[in-house]
């Protein structure tokens, strides 16, 4: 993780924006430390600079959200929580322009960077639904599930199937549609086949075919396996 010096106004908590920011960034840095099995303080010295790294120890001991056993950090139960949040939107974010935007590596971590300390829980929760809850980011990391993610698992999983196996003539409505097809999700955007719509099988053979409104679409069996609805009737 990049540390970048922003300028920021003054935060509810008495730090600057720019102190929370860097905080934020200190977390997801402990984050993947934790992830890769470093956690003995010498990694952290390793990764931001020994100078750095005496400042973000205090910084985040002060806070209550790191502690240190013996050679090793270990989170506290709100940083674990404020440090999955801020993973959560950083890997999201790059899912969302990797995927659907069709970014670059360099400019996806770049601009994953920013979205990380901007994007609310409700712009987080819609993002991640858009996006049929991932699981890994583009780098095969794993996104930290939240509160959509638990409910979609529990009471709409087993209501969602593939467009595929829907029956002639049956309804659904779109609950997501897999990214790996991203040069094809503007076309499908632009004709109404997006989260949320509701879509009714016309046609199985040759192609299927799916009427959406008062508009007939056809599509190959391969995307017709990709697109989830949640079935009616």
């Amino acid at each position: 993780m990049r540390h970048r010096h922003r300028r920021g106004h003054g935060s509810s908590q008495g730090r600057s924006m720019e102190d929370e920011q860097r905080l934020e960034e200190y977390l997801e840095t402990l984050w993947s430390l934790r992830e890769e099995g470093r956690q003995e303080l010498a990694n952290i010295k390793e990764a931001v600079g020994e100078t750095e790294a005496s400042h973000l120890l205090l910084s985040l001991m002060e806070n209550r959200w790191v502690k240190v056993e013996g050679e090793r950090f270990q989170f506290e139960p709100e940083g674990e929580l404020r440090a999955a949040q801020i993973v959560r939107r950083h890997r999201l974010a790059e899912r969302l322009l990797h995927d659907v935007l069709d970014m670059g590596a360099d400019q996806v971590e770049e601009d994953a960077c920013r979205f990380e300390h901007i994007l609310s829980p409700d712009a987080t929760e819609s993002i991640c639904t858009f996006l049929g809850h991932p699981q890994t980011c583009p780098h095969g990391k794993p996104i930290p599930p939240g509160p959509c993610c638990r409910k979609f698992a529990k009471e709409v999983t087993p209501l969602v199937r593939p467009l595929a196996d829907l029956h002639l003539g049956q309804q659904g409505t779109i609950t997501f549609i897999t990214p790996r097809f991203r040069s094809r999700l503007h076309q499908l955007s632009s004709l109404g086949v997006i989260p949320g719509t509701s879509i009714r099988l016309r046609q199985r053979h040759p192609t299927f075919v799916i009427q959406v409104g008062e508009s007939t679409i056809a599509m190959d069996a391969d995307l017709a396996r990709n697109i989830f609805v949640r079935s009616k009737g």
